[in-house]
């Protein structure tokens, strides 16, 4: 019996790290609303990404967008086009976050509902 609890226990620690793990790679204010853009969307330019995240600086999205490209999450490309275009896609990794965004995008509903009435 003593066996299985830890046994449970040290599993629970498990889940916790890797919930934690994922928050570090996610963590921010914007991370979130930038994955939601490319991923409702499949491809997206800088500036509508920038558009679409209310708020949010050239700068800022630059950064966040570098440290996304870093954890193999969205890939950059750069157009050949006059100007330059550079546009973003999720990688392949990246688009096994659909769900999550997906599930969160239904959360949000339903939470705007109950909290604000709309």
């Amino acid at each position: 019996m003593r066996c299985k609890i830890e046994e449970f226990q040290q599993e629970q620690k498990k889940r916790v790290r890797a919930v934690q793990d994922s928050m570090d790679v996610l963590n921010g204010k914007w991370k979130i609303a930038i994955i939601s853009s490319i991923c409702c969307y499949g491809k997206r330019r800088f500036s509508d990404i920038l558009n679409d995240v209310i708020g949010i600086s050239n700068r800022m999205l630059s950064k966040e967008l570098k440290e996304l490209e870093i954890n193999q999450l969205v890939k950059r490309t750069i157009l050949d086009t006059q100007p330059i275009t550079v546009q973003y896609e999720l990688t392949e990794h990246g688009n096994t976050l659909q769900t999550i965004i997906s599930n969160l995008a239904d959360w949000g509903i339903v939470h705007r509902k109950k909290i604000v009435g709309k």
